[in-house]
């Protein structure tokens, strides 16, 4: 069982621009081939986590989100970096999709994506480390026993200025690229 490193994708990876419906629309930040880069050098597995409700909502498809992962797993690649993984929650109890307006365990900071890739690729998940740009992403991380890193793009800033009582992330850092810093500096000691 390794430790991984498991990233949200809008706000974290990428420009989070609200319902994310056009590969036109995928925004990069500068730093995210590098950053994935030097954790695949690490040999560190990189999985992608991320709640998709717009499917629920009827916004987009299952086969668009699919085809988005394609696209950034080729611009990643064009890079010299790669994701190991994606998953996606496409539900949302308050959805007008039928089949997916429901509760369920895999929508963050339920644990499901996790357990899930935790099973598919042998993972550890008490010794792996979720990075993000909300609270829900460090909720996920206290529910599978991993470390929170909340990064302050996206809406990483404003969750930040207002933190839950009972909830605190192991780092709060600028961005991705200093997540990946602090991941590689906790895993030397």
């Amino acid at each position: 069982m390794r430790p991984a490193v498991f990233l949200d994708r809008d706000g974290t990876m990428i420009e989070d621009v609200g319902y994310l419906d056009a590969l036109d629309r995928i925004d990069y930040y500068p730093w995210t081939v590098d950053a994935i880069r030097m954790l695949n050098r690490a040999g560190l597995p990189v999985v992608v986590v991320t709640n998709q409700a717009g499917i629920a909502r009827g916004f987009f498809t299952d086969a668009f989100v699919q085809e988005t992962h394609r696209a950034i797993a080729a611009r990643l690649a064009a890079g010299g970096a790669r994701v190991d993984a994606y998953y996606y929650c496409p539900h949302h109890p308050g959805g007008r999709i039928a089949a997916y307006a429901q509760s369920c365990d895999c929508r963050k900071p339920g644990p499901g994506m996790i357990h899930q890739a935790a099973k598919d690729l042998g993972l550890d998940p008490a010794r792996s480390f979720v990075v993000g740009d909300t609270w829900l992403d460090i909720g996920l991380a206290r529910a599978v026993g991993a470390r929170g890193i909340l990064v302050r793009t996206g809406a990483g800033a404003a969750w930040e200025a207002r933190p839950p009582a009972d909830l605190a992330a192991a780092a709060v850092v600028d961005n991705l690229v200093a997540a990946v810093g602090w991941i590689l500096r906790q895993l030397k000691t």
